[in-house]
């Protein structure tokens, strides 16, 4: 549809939400993470949600309509070398690992970027034929970070959010990326940018005070070549009442445990910014500390296997492996094994149920935009008989969640400590923690944070176009 025939739609429709992301759910309900959020929010207001379709041999134009009952689907095309380059490689072999402050990871290939500029223009084109003027747009994370830039280049003047999930690198990071000089210019095409924590908008504060053409005002936002737009904290939630109700209603699975023996329960993708290693050496310094007539607990993480075909995700399985084998060799007895490492999807009922059952939570990741786990293990336990949070100070939920036990994943001695405390509190103060973090799991949902950012991004002024350089 063209720009003019969209105008004449305009006068008869009301604006829609259009969001946009590598993803859409496949099936009913998605598992977790970006995906269910977006879901969950898209089933209360409506809309239409674009994201990749499978792979083929070669790409097309526009979108493609998918079933969908609460809110509009649409797919766009990707050829399995845009694939290759523009997903697994631009994407999570460059922006991951530099967002996750692992610029020693980076894999960069002049080749990866042309296919993840291609693949934002594609898309940019594609929206650009369905979108109203009335429409705000809502993209969806690192893999969109130039759509914006190529929408304004088309003639779109709809208002146009950003939410990042993962953290902002910082400053000193973002000088190993080869397209870094960019990044103030792809950033202010948005009108407001949304990151999770404080600290990322710190980070991304630092780096738009480096360009020349960023200038701050003096009401926080910011101005890119005389167009205002705004980088502002929107942290993200789970919707906590439905959570809860799935935990208290599905049955635990059956675990083989010894009798009032303490469970300590790890979700996580597998990914090197989880912290994984680290964690299952903190619990094995856990393990050599306690004593051998004491309780004997079982550490059960669950780490789903993702992004095999990308080398930095194979060493860390690898790694993973061995630093299980090693402990549970040296710690365990002929009935009992103190880790059990389980790399297979778990339906999210039996994950709500097991959160419930949890006695202790480890939530230690080395970096985190925000980190949902642990919103979800508050929710999911019974309030007067709550477990306990451990939380690293590196997730961005320990923001909003300080009454969680943190710890610094880095020091085997104080992960170890915070084991033994959890393992040991009092009911009164596992209340008390417990009353804490429920407040603001509760609070701010995921109906919270959808609300809240699209309150702020619908009183955007009237778009500006950018002053050319001088």
């Amino acid at each position: 549809m063209r720009q003019a025939e969209a105008d004449a739609e305009a006068q008869e429709k009301p604006g829609r939400l259009i969001v946009i992301s590598n993803r859409i759910p496949t099936d009913e309900v998605p598992a977790g993470g970006l995906v269910y959020a977006i879901h969950e929010a898209l089933n209360d207001i409506g809309g239409l949600w674009i994201g990749a379709g499978t792979p083929s041999d070669e790409a097309q134009e526009g979108l493609t309509e998918v079933k969908s009952e609460a809110y509009d689907k649409a797919t766009f095309s990707l050829s399995r070398t845009e694939y290759d380059r523009y997903y697994l490689g631009y994407s999570n072999s460059v922006l991951w690992p530099l967002f996750h402050h692992r610029a020693d990871l980076l894999s960069v290939y002049e080749r990866d970027f042309e296919a993840y500029r291609e693949v934002n223009r594609r898309v940019a084109r594609a929206v650009a034929e369905i979108a109203r003027p009335d429409d705000m747009i809502w993209i969806q994370d690192y893999h969109f970070l130039m759509l914006a830039r190529e929408m304004r280049d088309l003639g779109l003047k709809n208002r146009i959010g950003l939410f990042l999930h993962i953290p902002f690198p910082n400053a000193s990071d973002i000088l190993a990326l080869p397209q870094g000089p960019q990044i103030a210019n792809w950033l202010a095409a948005h009108d407001l940018v949304g990151l999770q924590t404080q600290r990322d908008v710190a980070a991304a504060r630092e780096t738009l005070r480096r360009d020349p053409d960023c200038e701050a005002m003096g009401n926080g936002n910011w101005l890119f070549r005389g167009r205002e737009f705004a980088v502002l904290s929107f942290p993200i939630g789970i919707d906590a009442e439905e959570f809860a109700r799935k935990a208290a209603e599905s049955p635990v699975p059956e675990l083989q445990l010894s009798p009032d023996a303490p469970l300590l329960l790890g979700v996580d993708r597998l990914d090197y910014s989880k912290g994984l290693v680290h964690r299952f050496r903190g619990f094995g310094a856990y393990l050599e500390q306690r004593s051998q007539h004491g309780t004997r607990p079982t550490f059960l993480q669950i780490a789903p296997v993702s992004r095999e075909d990308v080398s930095a995700y194979q060493d860390i399985r690898e790694e993973l492996e061995r630093a299980a084998g090693s402990i549970n060799g040296a710690y365990a007895d002929l009935d009992w094994t103190p880790i059990r490492y389980v790399r297979r999807h778990v339906a999210r009922e039996r994950l709500a149920a097991l959160f419930r059952r949890a006695n202790v939570a480890l939530v230690t990741p080395l970096a985190d935009g925000m980190n949902l786990v642990a919103k979800e293990f508050v929710a999911a336990q019974n309030p007067d008989d709550p477990g306990v949070l451990i939380l690293s100070h590196f997730a961005g939920a320990a923001e909003q969640m300080q009454a969680a036990l943190m710890v610094n994943p880095f020091d085997h001695g104080n992960f170890a400590h915070a084991i033994d405390r959890a393992l040991h509190m009092s009911l009164a103060e596992r209340q008390d923690r417990h009353a804490s973090l429920r407040e603001n799991v509760f609070k701010q949902d995921i109906a919270w944070w959808t609300r809240t950012y699209l309150n702020r991004l619908s009183r955007v002024p009237a778009y500006q176009e950018d002053r050319p350089r001088d």
